[in-house]
């Protein structure tokens, strides 16, 4: 059984979905079951950049708006939640991209 991972106000949770087209990244305080910053590869700011639908670039893109956002509410501590899915990919991607911009975990 795998332990379940809790994010706290001071250190809220970034979760990290990833479908077969599109690629989420939510950063959630789950003491007050609340989402603080969401960014997918569904978001304008992302689709003005890259127009493909899925690809380590996008990954790469969404690490880095998701960071911003963070800093700009005052995160720099995050748990990372990866789900089931492997560490390598557009995962891995997403998570060093978060990392180079100032997030820590």
């Amino acid at each position: 059984m795998k332990k379940k991972i809790q994010g706290t106000l001071n250190r809220p949770r970034l979760y990290i979905f990833k479908s077969n087209k599109h690629i989420y990244a939510q950063i959630i305080d789950d003491a007050k079951a609340k989402i603080l910053v969401a960014i997918s590869s569904l978001s304008p700011e992302i689709r003005l950049i890259i127009r493909y639908k899925s690809n380590c670039e996008i990954s790469k893109q969404v690490g880095k708006l998701v960071a911003k956002q963070c800093l700009i509410k005052g995160i720099t501590q995050v748990i990372f939640d990866r789900g089931k899915k492997l560490y390598h990919g557009k995962i891995k991607v997403l998570a060093e991209s978060a990392r180079e911009e100032g997030i820590n975990f």
